[in-house]
């Protein structure tokens, strides 16, 4: 994913947003906002014709060095691909490409609803750890659960 990305990026997540059942998120923030946020590596689209179909990057947890390998996931995929393995595909990259920059550990936060978003995640190696019971409001001012999914590197970090 590169800055030149940011308008597809950005009208993802905007669809996103409207499901209410993606994220927190009320609003896709700027890019400079969204860039802060993130980490610089693990940035990725899916394009098909010229087209981004969606996108996957990671956030830190936290700023504290311990939690230096663990790392938040966001994958966001355009309604025009979902259920064509687009989210598949970026999730598999994004674990590769975290490997590769020394995370040992990455964690999603998924609204109980969102299930194509849970089955992607077990598909792909995440494991449910916990539920956060209504610790957030949507936009629609709705309090929401929060379920926890995390993947373990076997190749980087824990012994």
């Amino acid at each position: 994913m590169l800055p030149k990305d940011w308008n597809d990026v950005a009208d993802i997540y905007k669809e996103g947003i409207a499901t209410g059942i993606a994220t927190f998120e009320s609003e896709v923030p700027s890019f400079e906002q969204w860039d802060e946020s993130h980490l610089k590596s693990c940035r990725l689209i899916a394009e098909t014709n010229g087209t981004t179909i969606g996108w996957a990057a990671l956030s830190a947890v936290s700023s504290r060095c311990v939690y230096g390998g663990v790392a938040e996931v966001s994958v966001y995929i355009s309604k025009s691909a979902w259920g064509k393995g687009v989210g598949k595909a970026l999730l598999l990259q994004l674990i590769k490409e975290s490997e590769k920059n020394g995370y040992w550990t990455l964690q999603s936060g998924i609204f109980p609803e969102n299930e194509g978003s849970i089955q992607l995640h077990k598909k792909v190696g995440f494991r449910y750890i916990g539920k956060r019971e209504k610790v957030g409001k949507t936009i629609f001012g709705k309090w929401k659960d929060n379920l926890l999914f995390e993947r373990r590197s076997t190749k980087v970090g824990i012994d």
